[in-house]
């Protein structure tokens, strides 16, 4: 299961651990991803995406079925 937002398609980031000496070793800093299910009235279905916290923001402000056509014409998901 890939750490990738279905929605604005954030995915984890490299970067350093930083110690009080400056010793630098890598990271990664993950995406604050839920599973999460969604009504779609257009459709009539349940549809089940994983999303991150400021994608779950977009969707209560925007609508489900909105947010839905820009990933799309995003590229970041597939509808039928």
């Amino acid at each position: 299961m890939a750490k990738v937002c279905d929605i604005t398609g954030k995915r984890p980031r490299v970067g350093n651990n930083v110690s009080h000496a400056n010793n630098k070793t890598k990271r990664k800093f993950y995406p604050n991803l839920h599973k999460k299910s969604f009504y779609v009235p257009e459709e009539d279905a349940w549809i089940t995406l994983k999303v991150s916290s400021k994608a779950l923001r977009t969707i209560n402000k925007k609508g489900i079925s909105a947010v839905l056509k820009e990933a799309q014409q995003n590229g970041n998901i597939i509808i039928k």
